[in-house]
């Protein structure tokens, strides 16, 4: 995915770490500013979390608004929020699918049967983007904490290299 994108930031690599920071968190550009959801960020704010100067987030910006492509892509980004730390707070289970390739067709399929058949319900699934993260993940949120019996048919499921219960 980010190689669609890369070329309009090219020669610009402080332009393109804010980019692919808004990707990441889901950051929307909308009629010249940065929003999560709703919520209006300051370019100081988002200078702060991507290590640049505030002139920086206001360019890049700049460049989402001059080109169609940009403008609608960035307009459509919305930030999700992840359970996977409260996930014990309220008593549900959570998992964590560290896969052998993330691109691999099935994994999720398979993790997720293994729980349905325990007669869990699953309320969230988050799988990192191998384009977006360096070492992507998939987390599983569910009604009830997994049992550990489940973890050794979890971990034989095809592409699955190792699991981690929260």
């Amino acid at each position: 995915m980010w190689a669609r994108f890369r070329h309009y930031f090219k020669g610009f690599p402080a332009q393109e770490k804010v980019a692919q920071l808004m990707v990441m968190y889901g950051l929307r550009v909308h009629e010249g500013n940065v929003y999560a959801g709703e919520i209006k960020l300051s370019d100081t704010a988002m200078a702060r979390a991507a290590g640049v100067d505030r002139r920086v987030v206001t360019a890049t910006v700049e460049t989402i608004d001059k080109n169609a492509e940009l403008r609608a892509f960035y307009d459509a980004l919305r930030p999700v929020c992840h359970l996977r730390e409260i996930a014990p707070l309220m008593n549900w289970g959570a998992i964590e699918i560290v896969p052998t390739n993330a691109s691999k067709p099935g994994i999720l399929a398979g993790v997720a049967a293994i729980i349905a058949q325990a007669g869990i319900s699953i309320r969230q699934v988050i799988m990192d983007d191998p384009e977006i993260v360096d070492d992507p993940h998939g987390f599983i949120v569910t009604e009830a904490p997994v049992p550990e019996r489940l973890l050794p048919q979890i971990k034989q499921v095809d592409g699955v290299k190792s699991v981690v219960l929260h």
